[in-house]
């Protein structure tokens, strides 16, 4: 990474576009000029990089021309209304919501399908999947080198902030109310959320599943270029601010040698693996960290094609900021 790059981050006041920013600045990527574009109402306030305070700037007037590539960290609507303005202007995008077509924006995560970046041309367009894709994802993928996968079901409990900085806020919110005896009244999610566990976490459609078990479903066999592979999920939005926790049961093809599995995922890039006397959380393990940590490997109780396992992973950090900085990566050491 010799050469440096205008970039810039759309969505920058958010808490993954603060998140980007920062590990920006851990990973020395290479930035020449960092442009910090957010609505206008947070145009005019100003935010720290590399000890220098940046002034952010409003989206609705912003030159795309001026940057090589963007980070689209502001949502679905965002980017569907300014990312052919982008490409058009000859800058490549990351875009953390998938608002975009896979076949215009394929999703991509780096440990998984990289070589999904060498079929494109330049202005490059990329989505982040969602967190629990990547997580899930990532795991996956050092499991398919070891048993061949035939069905994968999910249960994924999901922290507050996959809903931005309101699902944070309406949690606190409600606690503070119970804890001071006060009566709850719920705003942004339809019921309590405090202290308990809401059964989905959108609307669900008329067969019952929610738009985010569904994207999950088609995400994972897009990573895995896995189009026959069978997909079960489950998403539930737990009381908790960060880090998503998910169990995950794979059926294989054949009989599960769980010692091969246990050390294939002990020495694979960008995982934790917890040994069975113990096992991983969300707020005292991932949280805050880069890797995806995964603990309780068991068999089945009655099946010995089964594998059952847990996973924990910082939403905000490993399934949103990070992936899309070593999309960045990958895009300015071999194709920008």
């Amino acid at each position: 990474m010799t050469h440096t790059f205008d970039i810039a981050v759309i969505g920058a006041t958010g808490s993954v576009g603060e998140t980007l920013m920062q590990l920006l600045d851990e990973r020395e990527f290479p930035v020449a000029n960092l442009h910090l574009i957010a609505s206008d109402e947070s145009a005019g306030r100003s935010l720290s990089f590399k000890n220098k305070s940046l002034r952010v700037s409003a989206l609705e007037s912003f030159d795309f021309a001026r940057v090589r590539l963007a980070f689209f960290a502001a949502g679905a609507a965002v980017t569907l209304e300014y990312a052919e303005k982008a490409r058009a202007a000859g800058c490549s995008i990351i875009d953390l919501a998938a608002a975009l077509p896979a076949q215009q924006a394929p999703r991509v995560v780096p440990e998984v399908n990289p070589e999904v970046l060498a079929r494109l041309s330049a202005p490059y367009q990329l989505s982040n999947p969602s967190a629990v894709s990547i997580a899930l994802a990532s795991v996956l993928v050092v499991l398919r080198e070891q048993i061949r996968l035939q069905r994968v079901t999910v249960t994924a409990c999901l922290a507050v902030t996959s809903r931005g900085r309101q699902g944070a806020a309406e949690l606190a919110r409600q606690t503070a109310e119970l804890l001071n005896a006060r009566p709850l009244e719920p705003r942004f999610f339809d019921r309590q959320i405090a202290f308990n566990l809401l059964a989905q976490v959108d609307t669900p459609d008329s067969d019952g599943h929610g738009v985010l078990e569904r994207r999950v479903a088609s995400e994972l066999k897009e990573l895995l270029d896995a189009p026959a592979l069978k997909v079960s999920a489950t998403c539930v939005q737990a009381p908790v601010f960060f880090g998503d926790s998910i169990s995950l049961s794979v059926q294989a093809e054949e009989p599960v040698e769980l010692a091969t599995i246990c050390a294939a995922l002990s020495t694979a890039p960008g995982l934790e693996y917890v040994e069975s006397d113990d096992y991983p959380t969300a707020v005292a393990d991932a949280v805050g960290q880069d890797e995806v940590y995964i603990g309780r490997v068991r068999g089945g109780l009655d099946d010995p094609s089964e594998l059952n396992l847990w996973i924990a992973s910082d939403n905000v950090r490993k399934g949103a900021a990070l992936n899309a900085v070593q999309l960045a990566e990958l895009l300015i050491k071999h194709y920008l």
